[in-house]
This record gives C-alpha cells, structure tokens and sequence, in this order.
C-alpha cells in the first residue's frame, strides 16, 4: 500500500527542477510515491525527469503532449496517485529533508481530512516564514468554521495546495480535484470547496516546503492574457458558495475577497501588456456587475475608500459586447 503520494507538475524548470528533484529523494520511502508531471516542457526539463525516472525512488514519470496549465497538471497526478494520502510540490520549489515522513504522521496523529502547514518564502536571497492564518495549532476542527470572518485574512486566503496533505477520502469524494484549464488562481475555487465540503482539519507548526517567489517563468510573473483566468476562478467560487446552505453568511467573505484580487491587479496594471490591461479592466467590470449586487455593496462600504471608490467607479464602465469572462 503506498502511504503518500507527491503530486509535482513541471513546465520549462529546468534551472530549478534539479534541486526539486534533490529535495524529493532526501524525502523517500519505501512507501512514498513521486508523481512527476512534465506539461509538455520545450526546454531540457523532459531530459531532467526522464533521468529521474531511473534514478529516485517512487518516481512515475507522466507527460502530457500538450500544454495544459498547472490545474490540468495537478488533475493527472491525482489520478494516477495510489496513496493514502495525497500533497502537492511545484517544479520549482524544494523541501526540508525528512519534512514528508513528519507530515503523513501529523495527519495519522489527528486523524483528520486535511492538515495546513506553514511554508517558507524565498525571493532573492530573502527568506519569510508565511503562516496558515489559523490560532488554534495541532486542533482537529470544522474547516467551515475557518472560512470567516470576512474582514479578515483566513485559512480559505491562504490557498496553496502544497501547504497541506489530504486523505484518500477527499479524493474520492472529488474534493482534491482542481477545476480544468485554469492557468491562474487555481487553488481559489479548490480552497474554497474544500473548507465547505470536507468535515474536518487542522493547522500544525511544521515547517518545510520552500516556496519559490520571483520566478521569471512563473505565470503570476508574466502579464499576459492567462492571469486574467483569476476572473473564471473567482466566479466559480461565488457561484458554488451561492448555493451553500450557508451562503448569506460565506458570500460576504467570497465578494470581499473577489474585490480585493480585481483591486491588486488594478494596482498593478502597468504589468500588462496593453490589450490584456485594457480587457482587465472591461472584464473586471463585469464582474462585478455579475456579483450579488447588495452583497457587493456591503462588502464596499467595508473597504477602505481609495479602492471602493476605484471598484465603484469601475462597476460603472460600460459593458462592451463580449466583455464577459
């Protein structure tokens, strides 16, 4: 039986993808599987992982014929994964040695859906400890419980998949699944699912996954029409907690939060190239115009006024045809 399965997506790393390889090998077991999903690199990062195939243990080497995004990506591992449990690794990041053998006992000792762990921040030569926005530590809790308030930073804003592990059971329930073709915010709508439907988790204090910022190739670096897919992202998220039970009291945290993503990238718009940033702006716009409009209306009075006014001002702009998302 194999006990935990590593899901790692690649794409075009091959500066990165051996020290991620290194990484996995000082976290092998006999009953570790590594899951290496090669989304039809065009650099030598194939070459890399073919290599790894033969030379780390556990390792399924997968490649995909055509590009298709990190959710994509993440999808076939999960469907080839045998484990008990399932995490996630981005090709560009690495781990602390013994760090997965210390996570698969934190889910067994609480015996819970999923665990949330910290992460370390690497940009440059700078190194941040990030935290699962979650007081209580080493706790089994309800994870819908951890969605609110909606002023504030919670589990469901701290949304990377490879900050966790999570129990065969979410997987068959079809919780760990990522939403197809998103190439950007992926792990939103997913974060969101999961603290809605799965009935139990917990943040520990443990520390070992190091989260590589500032990549030129990574996606969240490159202003180009695909980041606007944060836009389907968050739409799924207030479509989906719409028809919650509990949905009056969860949409003011979704559409605060969804106001909040369209005003970062507002801010930074000088990013883009100029049709992305102009099609930003109209699709932004009808956004929040699709949104529950009394429910948006709260969670603007609640924000400071430079970006309600902004956010305002922007609801206003008239829809071109085809504007939608």
């Amino acid at each position: 039986m194999v006990k935990l399965s590593v899901i790692v997506p690649f794409y075009n790393v091959q500066q990165y993808a051996p020290d991620t390889l290194r990484s996995l090998r000082a976290n092998a077991r006999e009953d570790f599987e590594f899951i290496l999903v090669d989304d039809c690199s065009t650099d030598g990062t194939p070459e890399i992982l073919a290599r790894a195939e033969r030379e780390l243990p556990g390792a399924v080497h997968v490649r995909h014929e055509r590009n298709g995004g990190l959710a994509t990506a993440r999808n076939t591992g999960i469907d080839k994964a045998r484990g008990e449990y399932v995490t996630f690794l981005d090709g560009d990041d690495w781990l602390a040695p013994g760090y997965y053998p210390q996570l698969v006992d934190a889910i067994e000792s609480l015996n819970c859906d999923f665990v949330r762990t910290d992460h370390v921040q690497c940009t440059a030569r700078a190194r941040t400890v990030t935290r699962v926005p979650v007081g209580r530590r080493n706790v089994v809790m309800n994870p819908r419980d951890a969605i609110l308030p909606a002023d504030r930073s919670t589990s469901v804003d701290y949304a990377y998949a490879w900050a966790g592990v999570y129990h065969r059971r979410l997987v068959d329930k079809g919780l760990v699944h990522f939403t197809d073709g998103l190439r950007t915010a992926e792990d939103r709508p997913w974060i969101w699912k999961l603290h809605r439907e799965a009935e139990s988790f917990a943040a520990v204090n443990l520390l070992g996954v190091f989260y590589r910022r500032g990549v030129a190739s990574s996606l969240t670096q490159i202003g180009d029409v695909r980041q606007l897919d944060f836009i389907r992202a968050f739409d799924q998220v207030i479509e989906e907690t719409a028809q919650d039970a509990d949905a009056k009291e969860l949409l003011p945290k979704a559409v605060r939060t969804y106001c909040a993503i369209i005003s970062h990238h507002l801010g930074s718009i000088e990013r883009f190239e100029p049709a992305v940033a102009k099609k930003l702006k109209s699709m932004s716009a009808a956004a929040l115009r699709r949104m529950p409009q009394d429910v948006l209306d709260e969670a603007l009075d609640s924000m400071d006024l430079q970006r309600a006014t902004k956010l305002r001002r922007l609801r206003r702009r008239p829809a071109p045809a085809g504007a939608a998302a």
